[in-house]
This record gives C-alpha cells, structure tokens and sequence, in this order.
C-alpha cells in the first residue's frame, strides 16, 4: 500500500516535471537558469511546511502550484495596494500597469518581464480567457493607441495599477473590462 503511494508520488513529480516548457520567447529573460527548479522546490516545500501527508492516493499538484501562486500573489498585492497610478512610474511613489506586473514577476518568480504592456503582450504563450489560471497576464486594449495589463488571480479576479486608483483587484465581468478585454498571456507554464 504504502509503495503504490509512494510510486503515485514519484510519477506525480516525474509528470510534473516532464510537462513544464522551456521558454523559447526572446522577451523573457530568466535571471536565473533555475528558475523552473527553484519554482518546483516552492511547491514541495509547500507541502513539507503545510504538513501534507501522503495518505493519499495522489497528490495534484496543478492545485498545489494555483494556492501557492495566489498566495505568493496577493502578499506582493498587499505590499502595493493603495499605490497611486504615475504614468512611467516604477515605484511606490506612483507606478504604471506595465511597471506593477513587471516587479511582480521580477520579485516573486526571478523573471524579467518587458517594460511596456505591448512588449509584455506578446511574452509567454496566448491563451484562451476560459483557460485563465493564476498568474496569467490579461490585457485590454483600452484605445486605440492604448492598452491596460493585470495579472489574474482566481475567481474572476485580477490585480493591477489602475489609472483611476491606483494598484487594485478587479473583476474581469466589470463593465469596463469586459468591454475592452484583449487577451491573456501566460508566463508560467
């Protein structure tokens, strides 16, 4: 019995890591070649430090990777919330959508993200808006000479630098943003 769930585990984490892509797109840089590994360490760490056991037959790790996203995710949030929104800002004192997003990929996930929202838009692998996880880039194209970027959280929700009030969370079914939604962009796969 306790083979057969150690097996599972083991192909868990084969499968896990066979699965993940390396990134061929030429506008994310990776600071560190590890990035992949240090990412996957997360997750199992994860589960030694929430005391996961394995009296399970498997454990899903896609489940896994989304929680410790979102939490990753909304303590960077907590650290920006409430920043008002500056133009070419970069910095507590005022910051841009495309800034926001590119400092929290840079601070959390070792990955350095293009300064401007079009340049970001084209980093990563498109994605279907049905297929949106946590961690997803989602763009609006809010004119024609103008477009908006945030990074989706679950449940409908995504954060970002919005030029009314600053780094916030908003629904994507808002009026504004489902009228202008773009696309979404997946950096983490």
């Amino acid at each position: 019995m306790y083979f057969k769930i150690f097996l599972t585990f083991i192909l868990s984490i084969i499968i896990f890591t066979g699965c993940s892509q390396k990134y061929e797109d030429q506008n994310i840089n990776y600071k560190n070649n590890n990035t992949q590994n240090t990412l996957k360490k997360r997750y199992l760490n994860m589960l030694k430090n929430n005391n996961y056991v394995l009296n399970k037959k498997y454990i899903d790790f896609n489940t896994v990777q989304q929680t410790n996203l979102n939490t990753t995710l909304i303590e960077f949030y907590k650290n920006w919330s409430g920043v008002k929104y500056v133009y070419g800002g970069n910095s507590k004192n005022g910051i841009d959508c495309s800034s926001f997003i590119q400092k929290a990929y840079e601070d959390n996930f070792d990955i350095a993200l293009p300064r401007t929202t079009d340049l970001q838009a084209n980093a990563g692998i498109e994605i279907n808006k049905s297929q949106l996880e946590i961690g997803d880039l989602v763009f609006f194209k809010t004119s024609s000479s103008s477009n908006h970027v945030g990074i989706y959280l679950e449940d409908g929700k995504f954060m970002h630098a919005s030029t009314t009030i600053g780094v916030t969370i908003s629904y994507l079914d808002n009026v504004y943003f489902d009228k202008y939604y773009w696309k979404a962009q997946r950096i983490i796969y």
